[in-house]
């Protein structure tokens, strides 16, 4: 016995040396009487004996002391993984048989009775640790990590490319492709350290991720609330990296091995003010919101560009792994949406989207589960992709300028050939907000003030959605309508009683009844006393209508602009 303790004390001599004088001796893993650990046997002296036996070990490499636990293991599990992780095996099994939290710790193959531990403990207790049978919360192992693999994943390194310390164990991943069980140089016994995503990148090959916000950001935590980040020793987004985000062990979302359970409590801890500058939680207190709250792992990264079934999280809008700051100019789509799903023009899928309002049409378009209009419309349309169809009699220029190609009210530099986003009007509101319906106090989500109610009247801020484009004076002078001001301010017609603001679809409308988005609201205009409800553009600058406003009845009311 003696012979046997000195050979110990001679390898661990030798690995202490080859690992800059660090070893398992003063490491967690060290759980004799001596370790610096919490866990830590009663008194027992010896450290290698709670893992390694000269004799008759199980396996025979590397000398294992334990029995394997024998346990079916609950297993990873993701849409977007296309890898198959089997029963743990090789080292991974060895690692479990103490951190499954099922085998004592004291139970070794080279000992009669079991060793006894401080605070009559057994197993493992319950902490990050103790990562339980069920690994369906852990990053995958015990599967072969092909080239194959690499290639139908698209975002894995080649296997030739992982450059040691990491590496992989007989062609597969492995707990000790990450960990080194002997020595903790950096953290949690990593072969390198995962400051700046160094030891997730060491296998994935994240697209966009170079340029990220989350891969450059200098942005720190301001000491406000809690501290968003595992790592007290990282001080940045950069340096946080992906742990920004994701726990390789026991995570509180098990697909993609997120922080947390509720998707948006993944953004939303650096997203609050207290790390990015924007705040957006503050948005999402408000009446009119993108509800995130209100769904829970109904999102799935693999799911549909066109969304079938109603919710909306962060991620339906934003991909973490690409968002950047690159600036853009409609309709192309800015750095805030790069690398995300879309549906384009034409209804088709789109990965990844080029233009912004592509992003929009995956629930505002095709989906069965659409939002519906807040007005009734003469045309009922709830299509967005339909209402900015280019071939419509009109249209708000979204996807390509507008059909009128004289609209005098105009403000400067927007012009007759300019193209807009979704979210000049749809956006949050109030001075400084971030860019984005992320929530506003209008209806709608609009970005001002947009008053649809009959009898309203006329202010700077009660239209002022419209008066951010269109100048005031120039309506109100009537020279694109020759009735505007009588209409707007003497007889308080909100510009929504006669306008459709997203368009009419050349489906359902033509150029003679719907120019000028034209597309009377049902709750406040009805048919004339004839049974016409119609406005007919009789040529460049006029029109004339049959209907019934105000308790007028109009029997083909002529006006020029």
């Amino acid at each position: 016995m003696k012979k046997y303790r000195f050979i110990l004390l001679i390898i661990l001599i030798i690995a202490a040396r080859d690992a800059g004088a660090q070893s398992i001796i003063n490491t967690e893993h060290n759980l004799s009487a001596t370790g610096p650990g919490d866990v830590r046997a009663l008194s027992e002296s010896e450290i290698c004996i709670f893992c390694h036996t000269p004799h008759n070990s199980l396996p025979s490499s590397p000398l294992w002391n334990k029995d394997d636990p024998g346990y079916t293991y609950t297993l990873y599990h993701s849409s977007t993984a296309e890898a198959v992780p089997g029963q743990p095996d090789g080292s991974s099994i060895l690692c479990l048989s103490c951190h499954d939290g099922t085998t004592a710790l004291g139970s070794v193959l080279s000992r009669s009775g079991e060793i006894s531990f401080m605070s009559g403990i057994s197993t493992l207790p319950p902490g990050s640790s103790n990562i339980s049978t069920d690994l369906a919360d852990d990053h995958p192992i015990s599967f072969d990590y092909t080239t194959g693999l690499a290639a139908a994943d698209g975002q894995l390194k080649d296997p030739t490319a992982i450059v040691p310390p990491v590496s992989l164990r007989n062609g597969r991943m492995q707990c000790t492709s990450c960990h080194d069980p002997h020595r903790n140089l950096t953290n949690d016994f990593l072969l390198v350290t995962n400051q700046f995503s160094e030891l997730c990148f060491s296998c994935h090959d994240r697209d966009y991720w170079s340029f990220s916000i989350h891969s450059t950001s200098t942005a720190t935590w301001n000491g406000n609330g809690i501290d968003p980040w595992p790592h007290t020793e990282f001080l940045n987004v950069a340096e946080n990296g992906c742990e920004s985000c994701h726990k390789p062990h026991t995570a509180g979302n098990n697909q993609r091995l997120l922080n947390e359970l509720a998707e948006e409590n993944n953004c939303l801890p650096c997203h609050n003010g207290n790390v990015a500058s924007t705040n957006i939680v503050a948005q999402l207190a408000k009446p009119y919101l993108h509800n995130v709250y209100g769904y829970n792992l109904e999102h799935d990264a693999a799911e549909d560009p066109l969304v079938l079934s109603m919710h909306v999280e962060c991620e339906d809008c934003h991909n973490p792994h690409a968002v950047n700051n690159t600036p853009a100019l409609a309709p192309a789509a800015n750095g805030f949406l790069t690398g995300v799903k879309g549906v384009d023009q034409s209804g088709n899928p789109v990965d990844p989207l080029q233009y912004a309002y592509e992003l929009c049409y995956r629930c505002h378009a095709d989906s069965p589960a659409k939002p519906t209009s807040l007005t009734t419309r003469q045309i009922e349309q709830n299509n967005v992709r339909l209402e900015f169809d280019p071939a419509n009699p009109s249209h708000h220029a979204v996807n390509s300028a507008g059909v009128n190609p004289d609209v005098p009210s105009l403000i400067a530099p927007i012009t007759e050939s300019s193209i807009i986003y979704c979210t000049d009007c749809h956006a949050s509101n109030g001075s400084g907000s971030p860019a984005g319906p992320h929530g506003s106090i209008f209806p709608g989500q609009l970005k001002f003030q947009y008053q649809t109610a009959d009898y309203t009247v006329e202010s700077t801020t009660a239209y002022e959605l419209c008066y951010s484009c269109h100048s005031r004076t120039s309506i109100l002078n009537d020279e694109s309508f020759g009735a505007h001001d009588e209409h707007i301010r003497d007889l308080r017609t909100p510009c929504n009683a006669c306008h459709d603001p997203h368009g009419i679809s050349h489906t359902q409308g033509n150029s003679t009844n719907n120019a000028h988005l034209i597309n009377f609201d049902r709750g406040i205009v009805s048919p004339a006393n004839n049974g016409m409800l119609a406005y007919e553009s009789t040529g460049i600058f006029s029109g004339r209508c049959f209907l019934n406003c105000h308790g007028q009845n109009h029997m083909g009311f002529a006006f020029e602009y």
